[in-house]
């Protein structure tokens, strides 16, 4: 299987990033627009006057750089290795899947327990894959 279809699911991760990372300045000019917030409420990253609707998309975005560095790292890693299979990347698709469904959920309604329910899901994913990189059979053995 040709190794670079593993950039796929990781170009679609930087994406996502790259899309919520666009939402941060949009709310905080909206907000501060209606006097909801002025500058000082960012000059120490946020303050508590911040309203939890102008926060939100720098904490999904804050998500989306932490865990999902093992995701960039693993790709990488099967990249270089030329050790992708179908289920590799099946598990990185359903891996970008699962945060773009849970950057949504936390956007919209934000009911906890289903964003958990597939945080976790997102996470197993991520446990299998690298599981499965080192434990697995490999291509062509």
């Amino acid at each position: 299987m040709d190794s670079d279809l593993i950039l796929g699911p990781v170009g679609a991760l930087a994406a996502l990033t790259f899309l919520v990372l666009g939402l941060i300045p949009v709310m905080r000019f909206r907000a501060a627009g209606a006097k909801r917030v002025t500058a000082d409420d960012f000059k120490l990253g946020e303050s508590a006057r911040v309203p939890a609707d102008v926060a939100l998309p720098n904490r999904n975005y804050m998500n989306l750089l932490e865990l999902p560095v093992l995701f960039y790292v693993i790709c990488l890693m099967i990249y270089a290795s030329g050790h992708l299979t179908e289920l590799l990347l099946g598990l990185a698709w359903a891996y970008v899947g699962l945060r773009a469904l849970h950057s949504l959920i936390h956007l919209t309604f934000n009911n906890v327990f289903v964003r958990l329910s597939v945080f976790a899901l997102s996470n197993a994913a991520l446990m299998v894959m690298w599981l499965l990189f080192y434990f697995g059979p490999k291509p062509g053995s």
